[in-house]
């Protein structure tokens, strides 16, 4: 979109300056830490000011000098689908785009050469709120490197769709740490990129100097995506909107099973089934609060049980201050599994480059759910003991916390 219709679609000033956007709006202060540097930036499609510009192009336009660039999972373009490898791109202004995401764990952090011109490593990335969602891993990956070497690290930060506020998930017990989880936090964490970054510099006894966060202006912890007059761009295939991030939380759960999370259709992680699946049947069982769930059926265009038809569930979020994506989703797959018996199945595939340890251990933190749900136990008792964990987790990052 040229810039003067992107200044049309978006004519007014977004409360929220994010640290981006204190770059292309001028900021002194900010700038005076970049102008003059060899700086290497880390960003995908999602990494754009108020007008839709990248990330790249406004720290162009201010007079800074980008070295190096670099490709979070899904690539620096945004255009690979979950878990699949990247190799070396190029961007349209020449400059080779590093991958932060190839065939092996080894391959999430950055080469020690690729860092070594570098006076300084910038960290654009929207995050989405949720512990499995991997950019801030890749950017506490690129940090530890960068810490080794003496490189400053600078994150611009930018806003938590889900807010600041509401913590869901238990942290992770021992043994489960993974690149969906690199340290033990919530799942709906209620941190921004920036906070969660430096959570990991003080876990990780790293120097302090090793990290610069460019904090937001005018962001408040209540605030939700809507809140901040910003423009959504997706930053990953399969999260099209805000409403995405919204369920995600619970969504994401769903790649711990054989059931479709609903890639391949218009509403990933609001939709989801299997062929195996009866709807109706399953929301006679179960009830959430602050969403109506609608029996429905679909056919993915890719992703698990393609051209198949599927039944399923769309989730339709009515109240946002009652629905806890995280507590429904495990609610539903537990029913699932009860009602569906051996058909509905836990993925036991690699996941995120883990081998030995089920996807949904991972993604809730350790084994305590499936076992509870193979047994056909209730999970109510255990979903207390995780809302404890969750609240203590509240408390613990309050020394992080920017806002």
């Amino acid at each position: 979109m040229p810039e003067n219709a992107a200044s049309r679609a978006f004519p007014r000033r977004p409360r929220v300056e994010t640290g981006l956007e204190r770059i292309a709006n001028g900021d002194v202060e900010v700038l005076a830490n970049l102008r003059g540097r060899r700086l290497g930036l880390v960003a995908h499609p999602a990494s754009v000011d108020s007008r839709l510009r990248h990330a790249h192009v406004v720290l162009e336009a201010a007079g800074c000098r980008v070295n190096a660039l670099f490709g979070p999972e899904h690539g620096y373009g945004g255009e690979a689908q979950m878990q699949v490898a990247i190799g070396a791109e190029t961007s349209r202004g020449g400059l080779e785009v590093h991958s932060l995401y190839g065939k092996t764990e080894a391959e999430l952090s950055p080469r020690a050469e690729w860092l070594r011109d570098l006076d300084a490593v910038v960290i654009d990335l929207q995050d989405v709120g949720s512990r499995y969602y991997t950019f801030v891993w890749t950017a506490v990956y690129v940090l530890r490197r960068a810490a080794s070497l003496g490189i400053e690290v600078i994150v611009l930060d930018r806003p938590n769709p889900l807010g600041g506020v509401r913590v869901e998930g238990g942290p992770q017990r021992p043994g489960y740490r993974s690149f969906v989880g690199l340290h033990d936090v919530a799942v709906r964490h209620g941190m921004t990129i920036g906070e969660l970054c430096g959570l990991a510099c003080a876990r990780d006894g790293l120097d302090p100097a090793s990290l610069r966060v460019v904090p937001m202006r005018g962001y408040h912890r209540e605030f939700e995506f809507r809140h901040t007059g910003l423009p959504w761009v997706l930053p990953s295939p399969n999260m099209p909107s805000p409403a995405t991030a919204r369920v995600y939380p619970g969504g994401c759960l769903l790649e711990g099973t054989n059931m479709s999370e609903g890639r391949g259709t218009t509403r990933p992680f609001e939709i989801w089934g299997a062929p195996f699946v009866d709807g109706a049947a399953l929301l006679a069982r179960v009830k959430t609060a602050g969403a109506l769930l609608r029996p429905l059926h679909f056919i993915p265009a890719f992703d698990k049980f393609a051209g198949q038809r599927c039944g399923g569930v769309q989730v339709h979020m009515t109240d946002p201050e009652r629905f806890n994506p995280y507590e429904s989703y495990l609610r539903v797959i537990a029913g699932a599994r009860d009602l569906f018996g051996d058909a509905m199945a836990w993925n036991r595939d690699a996941y995120e480059f883990v081998t030995d340890r089920p996807a949904i251990d991972l993604l809730t933190g350790g084994p305590e759910f499936r076992t509870l749900t193979d047994a056909g136990g209730a999970v109510d008792d255990w979903l207390r003991e995780d809302a404890l964990a969750a609240e203590q987790f509240s408390r613990n990052r309050r020394e992080f916390l920017l806002y």
